[in-house]
């Protein structure tokens, strides 16, 4: 297997920024990262693309009943309770209350504790929302860069539908669309499979012939407004060959 391919190392970089890449294969990945600075510079530009999708994510707001509860939990809250008289056992020992009270934790370290315990409830509603709502898993991947290697469109494929993202780097024309293509093996003509997103992401249908066929390539073609006029590819740009995960 030829790990310096640009297409395979960056869609081996996407798994290992995302963690699916595991076990003797995140090894030998992590050696080749050490190895060979194009495979490193991948691994970078993902985390920067991942992580600047992460900060897209909506605050989530724990309710004040979900705080009390925490604290007194944690033994955050001021809490009292009141003894029992006891008499004295002779003439030397008066009569006494005793009223044991909860050591008072200082505001500050009270604070700190506060956002660890914020910080874990929201990631821990972020679990529960992933695991009510499993990402489908993706099954084929294709990556769209320019000259520079800069990546412009990273397209991932599952068994329901195709998902694009555009990143940064991408300059798009405001008087023209982005327009991605099937590529069939056998020579005959492509196929389009929707307008690209110059932004942001989108969800593409998937169609049926999508596994029926033979494919060579992906391609992004530059076209009209609302895409080619034809039904053909205008000005094909970029190729990108699917990576089978």
């Amino acid at each position: 297997m030829n790990y310096l391919n640009p297409e395979l190392y960056n869609a081996l970089a996407a798994q290992y920024v995302l963690g699916t890449l595991r076990g003797p294969a995140r090894r030998r990945f992590s050696r080749l990262m050490m190895e060979f600075s194009d495979i490193s510079e991948a691994v970078n530009r993902w985390e920067l693309y991942l992580n600047s999708l992460g900060e897209q994510l909506a605050d989530v707001t724990p309710d004040e009943d979900v705080w009390h509860k925490i604290e007194q939990r944690l033994g955050f809250s001021q809490s009292s309770a009141t003894g029992t008289v006891n008499p004295a056992q002779d003439d030397k020992h008066k009569q006494a209350e005793i009223i044991p009270l909860a050591p008072r934790k200082p505001r500050i370290w009270q604070s700190l504790a506060g956002l660890a315990s914020a910080a874990a409830l929201v990631l821990a509603v972020l679990l529960v929302q992933m695991e009510l709502a499993p990402t489908p898993e993706v099954k084929q991947l294709a990556m769209f860069s320019n000259q520079q290697t800069d990546l412009l469109w990273s397209v991932e494929i599952t068994d329901e539908n195709i998902a694009v993202q555009a990143t940064k780097a991408l300059q798009a024309k405001l008087d023209a669309d982005y327009e991605l293509w099937i590529v069939p093996e056998d020579g005959s003509a492509p196929i389009s499979l929707g307008l690209l997103p110059k932004s942001g992401a989108l969800i593409l249908a998937k169609p049926a012939l999508f596994a029926r066929i033979n494919i060579a390539a992906l391609a992004v073609s530059i076209e009209p407004l609302g895409g080619s006029p034809t039904g053909a590819p205008t000005e094909v740009l970029y190729t990108s060959k699917l990576v089978l995960l």
